[in-house]
């Protein structure tokens, strides 16, 4: 078969015939499948719910507030994969009208702040969670520190995540702000 033959989808016969990329699961990280893992137990609960509420008339009481607490871990977890990726909402309108001197020193600025926070929130959620122990969720008598565990699991990845994009960014000499037609992927 040729090139040209390639881009057609129909074989003389006029079958259809087509052939699949090979799939690459090599750009995702461990914390990814763990996002993953959390948002079908999720996709389950829900469907729990609704199975349970519509179908038997017969609501599982635990499923509601279940599903807020995955729906908080999938966020928090989630959140590091768009750190690593660099992918939350910045604005990059500025640095289109600075020099790229100011451009770059700006966005050193903004990793070392996004670290700062990341940082603080994991220190915050850590100080939290001893102190919710004795607190216990309402419908399962588990305690509440169990899902400000996986808050300050998400910050802290997130903190490891914005450390790992700086350095990426100082070696580079660039990041995506100063650049931003050249998408970044971690």
């Amino acid at each position: 078969m040729s090139s040209d033959d390639d881009e057609h989808v129909l074989d003389e016969s006029g079958r259809f015939h087509a052939t699949d990329a090979p799939v690459d699961l090599s750009g995702y990280k461990w914390e990814d499948w763990l996002a993953l893992v959390f948002f079908w137990l999720l996709a389950l609960d829900v469907f729990y719910q609704f199975f349970t509420r519509y179908v038997l008339s017969d609501s599982a009481a635990w499923t509601e507030e279940i599903a807020r607490y995955l729906l908080i871990v999938v966020t928090f977890i989630g959140a590091s994969l768009a750190v690593r990726r660099n992918t939350h909402i910045h604005v990059e309108f500025i640095y289109r009208y600075v020099p790229a001197a100011v451009g770059r020193v700006l966005s050193t600025f903004v990793d070392l702040v996004r670290i700062g926070f990341f940082g603080y929130a994991s220190w915050l959620s850590l100080e939290l969670m001893p102190k919710m122990q004795v607190l216990k969720m309402t419908v399962i008598d588990l305690p509440m520190s169990y899902v400000y565990g996986l808050v300050a699991f998400g910050f802290l990845m997130c903190t490891l995540r914005s450390i790992e994009v700086a350095v990426r960014h100082w070696r580079q000499g660039w990041s995506v702000l100063e650049r931003p037609g050249e998408a970044e992927t971690g």
